[in-house]
């Protein structure tokens, strides 16, 4: 489980790309003090697990990453020089910081307007049809693994919007992002379990 709270910012150093799944390698330093074989760092919001590491300052770590996240994940479109967000599994002693970030992308959405405010940045997003109904004004949402507070939701449009500290604009890739560009985006789970609760129709013991 993670926060949303991105620890670093790590770059893609390589993609051995196979038939249906790739080992990406990716330089960091932040996140890499306690590393082992099995640990959970989500990368821009997409739980991946550590499967080895060369070097230091930065550490290179690699990842097994398989077909089904490639394809249903913004990490498909990854380059060797892009930048990433990087947090580790949170510490069941530790804040919660954010909202409950599970790293199970629900999909992808398109980065489609920049607003410069004061001390500030709004952006707005292509929001999925099939999303829509779990994000809500002043819920959160994860877009690249960042949490964050939806300002508003615009149906006609199919649109959502957040705004940007300028704490989230340096240490976040968000910063960085383009109208165009690709985000990952994982809702609120607890959304979605009362979801599950209200239509499954089933209760212990039976049905009703």
């Amino acid at each position: 489980m993670f926060t949303g709270i991105v620890e670093a910012i790590g770059e893609v150093v390589g993609i051995d790309r196979g038939a249906d799944s790739a080992v990406l390698r990716i330089a960091a330093s932040r996140v890499t003090g306690d590393l082992v074989h099995g640990a959970s760092i989500a990368v821009d919001g997409v739980c991946l697990t550590v499967v080895g590491w060369q070097g230091a300052d930065p550490v290179v770590i690699d990842f097994d990453v398989m077909g089904e996240t490639l394809t249903r994940s913004a990490l498909g479109a990854l380059q060797i020089g892009s930048r990433v967000n990087l947090e580790r599994a949170t510490r069941a002693d530790a804040r919660l910081d954010g909202h409950i970030v599970q790293g199970h992308v629900d999909g992808t959405a398109t980065v489609v307007a920049r607003t410069p405010g004061d001390a500030w940045e709004t952006v707005r997003f292509e929001l999925p049809a099939r999303l829509a109904r779990y994000v809500a004004e002043k819920g959160s949402i994860a877009v690249d693994g960042v949490s964050l507070t939806v300002t508003d939701v615009d149906d006609a449009t199919g649109t959502f919007g957040i705004s940007l500290i300028p704490t989230t604009l340096e240490l976040t890739v968000l910063g960085s992002n383009q109208v165009g560009d690709t985000v990952n985006l994982e809702v609120d789970v607890i959304a979605k379990y009362v979801e599950r609760l209200l239509t499954a129709g089933t209760v212990a013991g039976g049905t009703e």
